[in-house]
């Protein structure tokens, strides 16, 4: 009993979740960004960031930042390698600028939970090549991966869980890099790929938080997972369905008419 409670309550807080992000949509943005590959890495210093792109969830308007758009601003493009520390630093910068203006809005993001992935990423890299980042709260961000996870329980799709939920819902691909892909184009300065993966997953993002709210996303979840997979979950369900709610007042109504009609045949034959 104990862990459906804990179930029921994580699947009725990603509802409530949800439901916050799509009823403010226009205070709502999706965040993704690129780095270089943190796995296996072989010196100590934290992973470089590349882009970022922050993306309204209500008019898809999407604004972005990247080292190969800083280094074309200042004129560096043929020498990127050469003033990465700075261009970065200046990419964070503006990225953080931006931030300050939607310090109130819901930031929707995969996975960016800690220092090696996450907002706490950026924070330390902006601090590390000497800068000051501006804190986005956390009880503005919303993980989508977990909500996903609370709504339809961890086996609703396989991993990579994004890659497989793209292809089962048959969301265009184009431009998407894997994290090894990703990793490859940094190495090879590839950073208009790179940047175009980065503006696609927050479209993809989008579309997936858009899908959900919706009930339209396509998961391998069974109906139990679908629906809470506890009996607290089923009964809030079957009170919300409209179908099963009008049963039930057409049934309330019926038997209270039918109760009234007893009392009055009583009353006539008394």
């Amino acid at each position: 009993m104990g862990k459906q409670l804990d179930l029921y309550r994580k699947w009725k807080k990603a509802k409530s979740q949800l439901e916050e992000i799509a009823t403010s949509a226009e205070t709502a943005v999706v965040i993704h960004y690129s780095c270089e590959s943190f796995y296996d890495r072989t010196v100590p210093e934290s992973p470089r960031i590349t882009s970022i792109a922050v993306r309204n969830l209500d008019t898809g308007q999407t604004k972005s930042f990247s080292i190969h758009l800083m280094a074309e601003r200042q004129n560096k493009l043929t020498s990127i390698e050469e003033h990465y520390n700075s261009l970065e630093r200046s990419m964070l910068e503006e990225f953080y600028e931006h931030a300050k203006t939607l310090q109130h809005y819901k930031w929707i993001h995969w996975n960016m939970r800690d220092a090696n992935y996450g907002f706490e990423a950026l924070e330390h890299r902006l601090k590390v090549l000497g800068g000051v980042p501006f804190h986005i709260d956390e009880r503005n961000r919303f993980d989508l991966s977990r909500i996903l996870v609370s709504l339809f329980g961890v086996g609703y799709i396989g991993h990579p869980r994004l890659e497989k939920l793209i292809n089962l819902n048959k969301i265009t691909s184009q431009n998407i890099l894997t994290g090894k892909e990703e990793a490859e184009a940094f190495v090879q300065k590839q950073f208009v790929r790179l940047h175009q993966s980065t503006l696609r997953k927050v479209d993809v993002l989008a579309n997936i938080t858009d899908r959900t709210h919706h009930n339209e996303l396509k998961t391998l979840a069974t109906w139990w997972a679908q629906h809470g997979r506890s009996f607290k979950a089923i009964i809030e369900w079957l009170k919300e369905h409209w179908l099963i709610s009008a049963i039930s007042v057409l049934t309330t109504t019926g038997i209270i008419m039918f109760k009234a009609w007893n009392l009055l045949g009583l009353f006539v034959h008394s």
